[in-house]
């Protein structure tokens, strides 16, 4: 009992099947658009600061002593997630938003772009 089906081993066919494959991986690049296009919002509360994680969760705000809070997101300058062992030692200017406990919950480094912005509750 021969199990292969002849038909798909073809010459034609196979190159047929690669055609099919290689359009099908290349059409998902066609409709990825690009991340960012201009400045992100951030919140009304958001605030401005220096920072420097120095050893996770202790950071350094403004030159002054500081914590993350448990779960706090770090957002780099494409808007990924960054862990903030990555960041030790880095100094950054970054925006940042408080939880109700006081500790340091959503940060996002800024570009040149949103550094040269200010933000609305500053003066």
């Amino acid at each position: 009992m021969n199990r292969c089906n002849r038909l798909l081993f073809k010459p034609a066919s196979r190159r047929r099947l690669l055609a099919l494959s290689l359009a099908a991986s290349l059409s998902g690049f066609a409709v990825t658009a690009p991340a960012q296009i201009g400045p992100r919002p951030f919140p009304p509360n958001a605030q401005r600061g220096t920072l420097v994680v120095t050893y996770p969760p202790i950071i350094q705000l403004n030159g002054q002593a500081d914590r993350l809070s448990p779960g706090a997101r770090i957002r780099g300058m494409n808007n990924m997630l960054i862990l903030s062992g990555a960041l030790v030692g880095q100094t950054l200017l970054v925006n940042f938003v408080r939880n109700p406990s006081g500790e340091v919950h959503d940060v996002w480094v800024l570009t040149d772009a949103e550094a040269a912005l200010k933000l609305p509750t500053q003066p």
